[in-house]
């Protein structure tokens, strides 16, 4: 069962497997959770330890900035809700200047590297915003898979109606 498991992890590059040592089996079985089928999606699903230690490290970082987020009472939140959306906007207008997207001028370049960048830095706001509203990494990988299930829902009804509640339970 857990080499069955290894080599779809290795064939589907869910995880590094190439240098596993003695006990990480049982480590590899509890971070493997369940399979989702969604149409004829099949996700395999995992405990997400990068994701997760980003989470971490931006927490350390938001800590030596001053930003304890444990400590926040609701109108400190809403201020750095507020402070990290203005943050989010800065990042995205400085990645669109990565970008040709002035059509009439010919002198413009595509600046992949500061792209790339600028999207690492979208990262670490929307991390802290995420942390800000009290989710973990768990908490946002949870969310993402359900609204993903609701976007697949959609796509397959045509999505030609707003429905507000059919991402209520996220």
């Amino acid at each position: 069962m857990l080499t069955k498991m290894i080599r779809t992890l290795r064939k589907t590059r869910l995880m590094d497997t190439t240098k596993l040592g003695s006990g990480q089996g049982k480590r590899i079985c509890r971070r493997v959770r369940n399979h989702l089928q969604l149409g004829s999606v099949k996700y395999l699903t995992y405990r997400m330890d990068k994701l997760e230690n980003i989470f971490e490290l931006q927490d350390v970082l938001n800590k030596r900035i001053g930003v304890n987020m444990d400590e926040l009472n609701d109108e400190e939140r809403a201020n750095w809700i507020l402070n990290y959306v203005r943050a989010m906007q800065q990042e995205l207008a400085e990645l669109t200047d990565s970008v040709p997207w002035k059509w009439w001028a010919k002198y413009q370049d595509f600046d992949k590297q500061n792209a790339k960048v600028e999207i690492v830095d979208l990262f670490h706001f929307l991390i802290s915003l995420a942390q800000v509203m009290g989710m973990t990494a768990d908490d946002v990988h949870q969310a993402y898979l359900k609204k993903n299930e609701v976007n697949h829902k959609r796509q397959e009804s045509g999505y030609s109606t707003k429905d507000e509640n059919d991402s209520r339970h996220i």
